[in-house]
């Protein structure tokens, strides 16, 4: 008896898909958050914010190289 559980084969999912249509799939999503208005668009205050908070949590933990 054979199970496709855990051989990491299995053809289900979004993950399993090819990108060409992962993308369109997404895009679709986009589209329709856009057309709610439920979708979030950054200032480009939000943006800078964001930039800096993963530009120091990118460096944590490394050691420093004098």
């Amino acid at each position: 008896m054979s199970s496709s559980k855990g051989s990491g084969t299995s053809k289900r999912g979004f993950a399993s898909m090819d990108p060409a249509k992962q993308r369109e799939i997404a895009s679709k999503g986009g589209r329709a958050a856009h057309e709610k208005g439920t979708a979030h668009e950054f200032t480009p205050e939000e943006a800078a914010a964001a930039g800096r908070k993963g530009g120091q949590a990118s460096g944590r933990g490394r050691a420093t190289v004098k």
